[in-house]
């Protein structure tokens, strides 16, 4: 007979093993932002429980909530790592795209790049448009940025040169030799000269400069297409919508639906020369960093594989 108060005791055999495992995993992505989550199993493998094992259970339990609720406040504190913000002109879209794959194959931060005419490029910057570098493809706007105190002057460098060109569909057999008095109009026969806006474009003010000092400017104004910008006016001519355009060297090897049809001698125009310069709104640590291997031996052997002369 039991005696009152005391708790029955049944004997039993066997093994008894308690075995957890807490497995809290941080996941962090640089494109879509946080993302946490924590994990946690819990495994036994036991004969009847005894207090003791019941209260590791607990414990491992109480470990796993901390751990699920620790996980959005450390998503939140884990830096989001950006590179540094470029606006660049149109006509360098395939060389700095290059340039910024190879500044992170060093473990940077990938450049963020935007690209337009130099001429919208500055107007935005001027309306207080916020980035860290800027890259012109003449000088005239980046002085107009310099002028309001937009850049930082000693970053200023000057550092890629092209060249000029008329471009035709690929499939067109002509050659032409820009010279003074050149068959330009003739070579159109009734369409479309393609340019950049020569009124602020930068393009298009080395190619209205040029065709005035060849003396066939007047001949031709009235049936120029203007452009938005140099790529724009590319594209005019690799889909057939012109029968010529005027365009950067390197924007012409950048297309396959075009051929360089004649070279602008150097002696026509104003040199084109590609600025660039470190905004002073910049805050990017790594916006110094990157404008510097832009200049570097490694930066400039990026451009030259797109045709650029990089002195």
């Amino acid at each position: 007979m039991r005696a009152l108060g005391k708790t029955p005791h049944r004997a039993w055999s066997g093994n008894c093993t308690a075995r957890s495992r807490i497995l809290v995993s941080p996941r962090f992505s640089q494109k879509t932002g946080s993302h946490f989550f924590a994990r946690c199993s819990i495994r036994l493998n036991m004969g009847p429980p005894t207090r003791l094992l019941r209260a590791l259970m607990r414990r491992a339990l109480a470990l796993c909530l901390i751990a699920a609720l620790a996980a959005p406040a450390l998503a939140q504190s884990a830096p989001l790592e950006t590179g540094p913000l470029v606006l660049a002109a149109a006509s360098l879209q395939e060389s700095l795209n290059a340039a910024a794959d190879a500044y992170a194959r060093h473990h940077h931060p990938r450049p963020v790049l935007s690209f337009a005419a130099s001429s919208a490029l500055a107007r935005q910057i001027q309306a207080g448009g916020t980035a860290d570098l800027f890259v012109s493809a003449d000088e005239d706007w980046m002085d107009v940025l310099a002028k309001a105190g937009l850049i930082v002057p000693a970053t200023r460098k000057a550092f890629l040169v092209g060249a000029l060109v008329l471009v035709a569909p690929a499939e067109r057999r002509l050659r032409l030799h820009p010279a003074p008095g050149f068959p330009l109009r003739a070579a159109l026969g009734g369409g479309r000269l393609a340019m950049a806006d020569p009124d602020s474009v930068p393009a298009g003010r080395y190619a209205r400069e040029a065709l005035q000092r060849m003396g066939v400017w007047d001949q031709v104004a009235g049936q120029v297409a203007r452009a938005e910008n140099v790529r724009a006016a590319l594209a005019l001519v690799a889909r057939g919508a012109a029968p010529l355009g005027v365009v950067y060297a390197t924007d012409a090897l950048a297309e396959p639906r075009v051929r360089m049809v004649g070279v602008f001698p150097a002696g026509s125009h104003t040199p084109i020369t590609y600025p660039l310069a470190r905004l002073k709104a910049s805050t990017n640590p790594d916006a110094e960093p990157f404008r510097r291997f832009l200049l570097s031996a490694e930066g400039k052997a990026v451009f030259r594989r797109f045709g650029f002369v990089a002195p």
